[in-house]
């Protein structure tokens, strides 16, 4: 069964967050998939993630083959470009997560919704035996840990 890590979003949108969390998997040479709610949030994020910042480029597509996308947005389950890590969106569904080595659930902790099914989702963790993590954005944007 793969990790589970809570990223708990306080200060930074999602597409400022997302970013260096998928520029980091792409250095340690894996492939990342991020499953969200909707098509129309996924095409946000994707003008997004060509636009973030302009020393860095993430490859990624939402159309086409997804055996050729180091990063893959779509809103179905499934695992098509063979991802190691899974970041779920905007409440997407986990669905089957045994087939990635990771995977992230990224929440902004500003709407009590999202704040409502992360916690859920803690505690189905914790009671399933899933090694879950948390972690919390500092007042300077980086990514703590907690205990």
């Amino acid at each position: 069964m793969p990790e589970l890590w809570f990223y708990h979003l306080e200060r930074s949108e999602l597409e400022q967050a997302l970013a260096p969390l998928l520029e980091k998997c792409l250095q340690r040479g894996w492939r990342a998939l991020v499953r969200g709610g909707s098509a129309e949030r996924l095409d946000q994020l994707d003008t997004a993630l060509w636009t973030t910042r302009d020393d860095s480029f993430l490859p990624h597509a939402r159309e086409g083959d997804p055996v050729r996308q180091p990063i893959w947005l779509t809103a179905a389950p499934g695992n098509p470009n063979g991802a190691q890590v899974l970041f779920l969106i905007d409440g997407a569904d986990p669905g089957d997560i045994s087939g990635f080595e990771r995977a992230c659930i990224m929440f902004d902790g500003r709407d009590e919704a999202a704040l409502v099914l992360a916690r859920s989702r803690w505690k189905e963790a914790k009671e399933t035996g899933i090694m879950a993590s948390y972690w919390r954005e500092s007042g300077s944007g980086k990514w703590e840990k907690q205990a």
